[in-house]
């Protein structure tokens, strides 16, 4: 259960979502019409030893959860093609919150002259980094870490590192709302909101309306038998108490919003949405994706 103040690393609690979800970003790497390629997810699969994971690296068209992977490459693309397009506005600066296993200043395009800052728990990013030094993996942007809590005092940290809040900023949240509890959120936005410069651009998973946890959780346990969150209940970490809509929120602030679920995500890559069994079947139309500019 979550606790204020808890920390994790990356085979606990929230950082085994970060591995779980790059052992989705694999297994829809390998596959043969994939929307995404992460070189780098098998890396840290291996270095974790996760048997779950390594078994579906082992054999990625035969994993069980290979329905959520094609929905995981549609999100990815999601959030892949907004950093692209905000770098081709001309925007120079971005911030991953949460940055659990992503690697994104690693894999992406970036122009010359771009700063990436990853913000999350020491030991995640600790763990990241040593994993794609040992492979001889390096930035294709200037990457600078900042080890800090999010529910802390981030935008200190993410200063002393060097942002710069009068530059417009490419900012994502990705997988990270319903790990923070409701005035965490709020304060998120409102941090966000106070170092956006005009011009700056946010990405946001959120969700539409408010989810039925409980039967997400018993869903998942009837279809799917084997997790690359090993034991874990992901949804035992969620903070499931009344929240603000980003959406009204950030439009309320003279951001202009744009959404859309994966249904609509898919048809835009010119794909069918991925087709979850069961009981889970409709539920990747829970998740809403939002893209900001201020």
């Amino acid at each position: 259960m979550r606790t204020d103040g808890d920390t994790w690393d990356i085979i606990s609690s929230v950082g085994i979502t970060a591995l779980g979800v790059a052992t989705f970003r694999a297994v829809e790497t390998a596959q043969p019409d994939a929307l995404i390629h992460d070189d780098c997810a098998p890396l840290f699969i291996e270095a974790a030893g996760e048997p779950r994971s390594l078994q579906a690296l082992a054999t990625p068209g035969e994993a069980e959860f290979l329905p959520v992977a094609r929905m995981t490459g549609v999100r990815t693309k999601f959030f892949d093609e907004f950093f692209l397009a905000a770098a081709a506005s001309g925007v120079r600066q971005a911030v991953i919150l949460a940055s659990g296993l992503d690697a994104r200043g690693y894999r992406l395009d970036w122009p010359v002259g771009t700063t990436v800052f990853e913000i999350d728990q020491p030991k995640v990013l600790e763990f990241k980094h040593q994993v794609l030094s040992d492979n001889e993996v390096v930035p294709r942007a200037v990457l600078r870490t900042v080890p800090v809590d999010l529910r802390n005092d981030w935008p200190a940290a993410l200063s002393a590192a060097g942002f710069d809040a009068d530059r417009p900023t490419a900012w994502s949240a990705e997988g990270l709302l319903p790990y923070l509890p409701s005035a965490a959120q709020d304060a998120l936005f409102e941090r966000i909101h106070t170092l956006s410069a005009p011009g700056s651009h946010l990405a946001v998973e959120g969700f539409s309306g408010r989810p039925d946890i409980a039967r997400i959780s018993a869903a998942a346990k009837q279809e799917m038998s084997t997790s690359p969150f090993g034991d874990i209940d992901v949804t035992a970490l969620f903070y499931d108490d009344e929240r603000t809509d980003p959406i009204q929120w950030l439009t309320d602030r003279g951001w202009r919003v744009d959404s859309a679920n994966v249904t609509e995500l898919s048809a835009r890559y010119d794909r069918p949405a991925p087709e979850l069994p069961g009981d889970l079947g409709g539920m990747h139309d829970v998740a809403a994706y939002m893209t900001a500019t201020k």
